[in-house]
């Protein structure tokens, strides 16, 4: 049989987090058919030219692509891009590696991002838009909320609820069945031995909140 020819997607962000997500989506058979960013200005990244900001969304599904995926580091610039990106009509896609490890049993919503030696095992559930970093470990039954940033070396026991947009530091942990709040931002290397409160700044091992923030 013929080989399916490979499938298009519009990737929006061309910082360094994009970079990752680029290759990612190459490796998973996708073909980068349009490289969109805040800054238009004309540059190539990864090989790939910088064609205009969101305002070329509507172009671009008119010209036939339907696959979209938000490369953007910052929770809430994501999330609010993705509704651009749906309401012109786009389906979003996921970017896994390869080299990833996720159980068949894991839930996974639309534009996820999972890296490089990333574990995602039983029954974990994540949400849309969510970002699990390189190398970052989630135990069973583990739930992520949308938009919300698992950073590099991150390690999270069981039954842990992380919510929507919620950031955790590189190197972080969170000891079995806390729950983290919407928002809420976790420092590089805390370790979480109880529950963060919504858009609360937690520090330190034992990690204790040091702000309150908007959720």
């Amino acid at each position: 049989m013929p080989a399916s020819p490979p499938k298009e997607v519009v990737v929006l962000g061309a910082g360094g987090h994009a970079k990752v997500v680029i290759e990612l989506l190459q490796a998973a058979g996708y073909e980068i058919a349009a490289l969109l960013d805040a800054d238009p200005t004309p540059r190539q990244v990864l090989g790939h030219g910088v064609q205009g900001d969101d305002r070329a969304l509507d172009e671009l599904r008119r010209d036939g692509l339907s696959l979209a995926f938000v490369a953007i580091g910052d929770n809430r610039r994501r999330v609010a891009l993705a509704e651009a990106v749906r309401a012109a009509g786009f389906s979003l896609v996921n970017a896994v590696s390869p080299s990833a490890t996720v159980s068949p049993s894991a839930h996974l919503g639309e534009g996820v991002a999972i890296m490089a030696g990333a574990v995602v095992n039983a029954e974990v559930t994540l949400g849309d838009l969510c970002i699990v970093n390189t190398g970052a470990t989630l135990d069973h039954e583990v739930s992520v909320g949308m938009g919300a940033h698992i950073a590099p070396g991150v390690a999270i026991s069981g039954n842990v609820k992380v919510g929507d947009l919620a950031m955790m530091g590189v190197g972080s942990c969170a000891i079995q069945g806390v729950s983290i709040g919407r928002g809420a931002m976790i420092g590089a290397g805390a370790a979480v031995v109880r529950d963060i409160p919504d858009g609360a700044l937690a520090v330190g091992v034992p990690a204790r909140v040091r702000r309150q923030a908007d959720a």
